[in-house]
């Protein structure tokens, strides 16, 4: 009788010893996604907080004067114009003569500090990404044609310097910008789960 019953009891054993093994395999597996997915999440809120403060730091440099890309004195707040400089110097490239007169104008200065300034902010806040991803874009898109990097040389046939034709940071900041929309890098480390659940936002998908 005993030897009958001990390879019941060995099965039954083996059965249920294979099925916990499954099991538990299932939430390492489910456990690990979920650690991959909140590391990733941690990661583009850190890219966005960077690349926020590069567009901050960039308004308040060029309003104030801090002394880095803008020498004291020479900020907007003194009589500076944060266009004048860097579109007048355009030296290469179709729209050279167009920049040129664009440069120094009240309504260029406005336009590309507002933009520096709503860009850093939806961007820090986690906010309104979609929106900073086309203003930010578009401001990137006009600042690689300014610098024109396919050109090897100049207008005054000096070296061009550039690096390479195509890829420059202008390019690569546009594709973050991009990237960090369609995640919605906003809901982990900034406002963007509150933002999206404002009723104007619910009903403006473009807002979120």
């Amino acid at each position: 009788m005993a030897v009958h019953e001990h390879p019941h009891r060995s099965s039954g054993f083996r059965v249920s010893f294979r099925r916990n093994r499954t099991g538990s395999s299932s939430e390492l597996a489910v456990s690990a996604v979920s650690d991959t997915d909140t590391v990733g999440a941690y990661v583009l809120a850190s890219l966005r907080l960077v690349t926020g403060f590069v567009f901050l730091w960039a308004f308040l440099d060029k309003t104030f004067g801090l002394g880095y890309a803008t020498p004291s004195g020479k900020g907007w707040i003194d009589g500076g114009s944060p266009t004048k400089g860097f579109l007048s110097s355009v030296a290469a490239g179709p729209l050279e003569s167009t920049f040129h007169s664009w440069a120094g104008d009240t309504w260029a200065d406005w336009l590309f500090m507002l933009g520096l300034l709503g860009v850093g902010l939806a961007l820090t806040a986690g906010v309104a990404l979609r929106l900073a991803a086309v203003a930010g874009t578009a401001m990137m898109a006009l600042m690689w044609m300014a610098e024109w990097p396919p050109a090897k040389h100049l207008s005054d046939g000096s070296v061009s310097m550039s690096t390479n034709p195509f890829a420059d940071y202008h390019l690569i900041y546009a594709v973050v910008l991009i990237a960090l929309a369609v995640a919605a890098a906003g809901d982990t480390l900034g406002l963007g789960r509150l933002w999206a659940r404002l009723p104007f936002v619910r009903t403006n998908a473009w807002l979120r």
